[in-house]
């Protein structure tokens, strides 16, 4: 009868355990999109079906398998969020997010990452050219033994 106790309490134990760990992983998922990833998502879903030149005939459907593609890639990315941030830290975003000031900063972040690769390209520009500057050839000089 001890084992029985014992046994309903560890799968007890484990569930609750598997619950917490579902409800940490939905988190971080919303976080992920509260942070105007879906939005970035949609918009490379479209960009790529017109690049490849996926008719018009064909679109929704296209549309509607790329989009089944999100759920995994939401996984995979939830599991690199619950890595770097506790559950509690996970929430606090979540409330940022969910604030005025959160939702500003999440429509403005592809703009604002757009923005910066582009000065930081220029900089790396710059930079290199100073790098150019530079140059020189390795001393060839034979040495003599």
């Amino acid at each position: 009868m001890k084992k029985i106790i014992l046994l309903g309490a560890f799968l007890l134990a484990f569930s609750a355990q598997a619950q917490e760990n579902a409800v940490y992983k939905n988190d971080a998922v919303a976080l992920i999109k509260a942070t105007g990833a879906g939005a970035s998502f949609d918009g490379a879903i479209s960009q790529i079906g017109t690049a490849v030149g996926v008719s018009q005939d064909k679109n929704e459907k296209y549309i509607a398998e790329a989009n089944g593609t999100l759920k995994g890639l939401y996984e995979k990315m939830a599991e690199l969020y619950t890595a770097e941030f506790s559950h509690d830290e996970i929430k606090e975003l979540l409330k940022f997010y969910d604030s005025d000031l959160g939702k500003k900063m999440a429509s403005k972040q592809m703009l604002l990452s757009q923005k910066g690769m582009m000065m930081g390209q220029k900089w790396g520009m710059e930079v290199q050219a100073i790098a150019q500057k530079y140059m020189g050839t390795i001393n060839a000089t034979p040495t003599n033994n």
